[in-house]
């Protein structure tokens, strides 16, 4: 496998320093890419990275994954119109382990003379003092050449301007590569496009200070055919910690996708052959209402990330809201589940209390809840058929429901005509 050649016809690469490429062709080759551990999840704009590495590895290259806990102190100006709050080091530690954990699903850490390693730059800059780092990375790299950077002269140009600790962020990135190019042979540093400023002073330094050669490669920033931002949804992020982001939402996010974007998303998200991909685009582009393209990425991607278990869970979880399945799919689920499910559905609160000598279905859903907005319009909506709870039909406006009711001890799920879901949590 060729890794430039499969980063090419993904659409993925993005530059590439001359060299590079053939070097990647003569045999094994260490590369590292850096991340930001400013959370103790990565989300899915960090995919884009992950599946550099993963490809890189598959090649039969050595991939490093640096966590920055050195360069998470400072924070990165790139792409950035203010300055990042400082991390402690309690909270980088937490953030770190969580990152670790995430990248040992996608990358093999046991695979011999390539295997995965995990660094964490923290390691060799927590006894660097800042004369022996003025010194010896400071002189190397003159004000003009970090001046010229795009990344500087946008904060610089702008209304907040920009610290002394942001500008020399450069020079921190770039004594990592040095530090892994002298220590780990790692000869070859990736990362998105907007990270290429950063990666160039890292083998100018490598150049300048030892005379050594090192290269640089770029991937595409992903973006969204509609404008907006990739990985964001009107709820935030969308993370790979399933305590975060639930598997059913995660799943929900990649099925979502428009068809423009699926034909993009599949290749750079997915390891399926070019034959593959060709041969859904096929089926997509003769019937695009089977979305057939979308329910290819969201299922390999959920598997990847959260395993086959979580992505039957967020199939039944969809075949619930939007088909048949009963409502004994939910008793399968813990409290989490079950409100990760319902996230964005309308939910109200209801006393314990108020079940021990049962409530009837008009009282329910407009005295105790507001899933109808008067009494009179609950009792005429159920007396016409179109009221459920926990999928079953309200029979009379003076049902009663009780303790034994309820879902997991817990929960009421009401339903307004055959789309309209209501989560009534009984605590």
């Amino acid at each position: 496998m060729n890794f430039v050649e499969e980063l090419r016809w993904r659409g993925m690469l993005h530059d590439i320093m001359p060299g590079t490429e053939e070097l990647l062709n003569k045999g094994m080759v260490a590369g590292y890419i850096g991340f930001d551990p400013t959370a103790d999840s990565l989300h899915v704009g960090s995919l884009a990275q992950i599946m550099t590495m993963i490809h890189f590895q598959r090649a039969g290259h050595k991939p490093f994954a640096l966590v920055g806990g050195a360069t998470g102190m400072v924070g990165d100006p790139s792409g950035k119109s203010a300055e990042r709050n400082l991390l402690s080091e309690d909270v980088l530690q937490l953030n770190l382990a969580g990152i670790q954990k995430q990248l040992e699903k996608f990358l093999d850490f046991n695979s011999g003379a390539n295997s995965a390693e995990m660094v964490n730059n923290y390691d060799w800059f927590k006894e660097f003092s800042f004369l022996n780092f003025i010194r010896d990375v400071g002189k190397h790299i003159t004000v003009n050449y970090m001046m010229a950077k795009d990344s500087v002269k946008n904060r610089i140009n702008g209304d907040t301007g920009m610290s002394f600790t942001e500008f020399t962020y450069q020079l921190v990135q770039g004594y990592d590569f040095y530090y892994l190019w002298k220590n780990k042979n790692c000869v070859l540093q990736m990362g998105g496009s907007d990270q290429w400023g950063n990666i160039v002073t890292g083998t100018e330094l490598i150049r300048r200070k030892d005379a050594g050669e090192a290269y640089a490669l770029t991937t595409q920033l992903i973006k969204k055919s509609d404008g907006t931002k990739f990985g964001k949804t009107e709820g935030g992020n969308i993370w790979l910690d399933p305590a975060k982001t639930s598997p059913y939402k995660f799943y929900q996010f990649w099925l979502n996708t428009s068809d423009a974007d699926a034909k993009t998303y599949i290749r750079i998200f997915t390891l399926f052959d070019e034959e593959t991909i060709n041969a859904l685009e096929g089926e997509q582009d003769a019937a695009p209402h089977l979305r057939t393209l979308q329910k290819a990425l969201a299922k390999d991607i959920t598997i990847r990330v959260h395993g086959e278990a979580e992505y039957e869970k967020a199939i039944k979880s969809s075949d619930f809201l939007f088909g048949n399945t009963g409502i004994e799919f939910l008793n399968e689920l813990n409290n989490d589940e079950v409100i990760g499910i319902f996230e964005g559905v309308p939910n109200f609160t209801v006393a314990a209390s108020e079940f021990e000598g049962g409530i009837n279905a008009t009282e329910l859903l407009a005295g105790k809840t507001a899933v109808f907005a008067s009494k009179g319009e609950a009792k005429k909506m159920i007396q016409g058929g179109g009221v459920a709870i926990n999928k079953q039909k309200i029979g009379t406006a003076e049902d009663v429901y009780q303790a034994d009711s309820l879902i997991n001890g817990k929960f009421l799920v009401a339903q307004k005509g055959k789309k309209n879901y209501f989560l009534i949590i009984v605590e």
